[in-house]
């Protein structure tokens, strides 16, 4: 078997093999361990803030990630997903 040169395949994409089916995967656990991840990232952020070793900025952003990363748990949960 001999592997087609990229001018054959481009000149005469009907000789190509066809694209496998995809692997159906779950995003779920993805989104929790980003969420988790967000959540213990703004438990110290906040002990930082508190201590005045940083700003609040830090706070604000790692709420945002965790309300992006559960905002993208709700969107894998719909049906057909």
């Amino acid at each position: 078997m001999t592997v087609p040169s990229l001018i054959e395949v481009v000149l005469h994409p009907e000789r190509r093999k066809a694209n496998p089916e995809p692997v159906p995967v779950s995003l779920r656990p993805v989104f929790l361990v980003g969420v988790a991840a967000w959540l213990v990232a703004l438990a110290v952020a906040a002990v930082l803030c508190a201590r005045g070793i940083i700003d609040s900025t830090a706070i604000w952003v790692c709420l945002t990630g965790a309300l992006l990363g559960a905002a993208g748990y709700v969107w894998s949960r719909r049906p057909g997903r």
